[in-house]
């Protein structure tokens, strides 16, 4: 193997910015993008049809925005930040009222994490996450401010096609004088993924969410599915697909039964 190869290798392992140099497989960049604390700026654009939603069992769509941007604190450490900025698609929920599209809440993210992962492969990160504000709409949000902690533990071993782990948050509002009230919701995402050559890959990563202000049976969504997803290339810059269908086998009364997750990320590898 030669120098430029074992290079890219231990690049892959620390999970760190890679020299211009380095050539990465489509392979390694998908088990790369799969890390929620790798430390590579992209630009995944995931889109989320759900179905049946509300009283009339209309179509809701959120395209969420979120670019990933990590910063080297020191050799030992880096900081992952990540944004997301929902579209949101929203039907009507009575007879005669049309459906709203806006922006809803932004939510900031960041989480300090090793720059070289523990023996095994072991990789994880911890951090806070806040809610602003922004939505257009009172339909597509809440106004007021949330804050809360987060966590991501993961195993990305070399050599393994495997990649699994979790993260989780849970998001506080910070007031409840402001539209809608206070709020409590978790989010839970377990993720498992199988890597094949050539980067496609299996994967599974359904969100669980659970809203602690609802009414008893009415505060969970679990959904079960999988998807399925490749690496290629548009001219030299990586793009990871990736295409999904989730079953809710718990969810409110209101809230929608199946979930189409379309993803296309933009990857920028040093």
């Amino acid at each position: 193997m030669n120098h430029g190869r074992l290079a890219a290798v231990a690049a892959l392992s620390a999970m760190v910015a890679l020299p211009a140099h380095a050539a990465l497989t489509a392979e390694e960049l998908a088990k790369i993008a799969q890390n929620p604390v790798g430390a590579m700026i992209s630009v995944p654009f995931q889109n989320n049809t759900n179905f049946n939603t509300g009283p009339l069992s209309g179509t809701q769509n959120i395209l969420n925005i979120q670019p990933v941007i990590p910063v080297t604190i020191n050799e030992d450490w880096n900081l992952i930040t990540r944004t997301i900025v929902p579209l949101i698609w929203q039907p009507g929920f009575a007879p005669g009222q049309g459906s709203t599209f806006g922006l809803g809440d932004i939510q900031l993210s960041g989480m300090v994490s090793p720059s070289k992962p523990a023996p095994g492969g072991l990789i994880w990160g911890v951090g806070a996450i806040t809610q602003l504000p922004t939505n257009t709409d009172d339909v597509l949000g809440n106004d007021n401010w949330g804050l809360g902690p987060q966590a991501v533990v993961l195993r990305l071993e070399q050599g393994s096609p495997w990649v699994y782990g979790a993260l989780v948050n849970n998001v506080w509002s910070m007031s409840g004088s402001h539209q809608g009230g206070r709020y409590s919701t978790l989010l839970l995402q377990p993720f498992v993924n199988y890597n094949f050559p050539q980067g496609f890959y299996l994967n599974s990563g359904p969100i669980i969410t659970a809203n602690w202000k609802a009414d008893s049976g009415q505060q969970w969504t679990v959904p079960l599915g999988m998807g399925m997803g490749k690496v290629f290339h548009l001219g030299k810059l990586p793009v990871n697909t990736q295409l999904g269908a989730y079953y809710n086998v718990v969810h409110p009364d209101d809230a929608a039964n199946w979930q189409l997750r379309l993803q296309v990320q933009f990857m920028f590898p040093k």
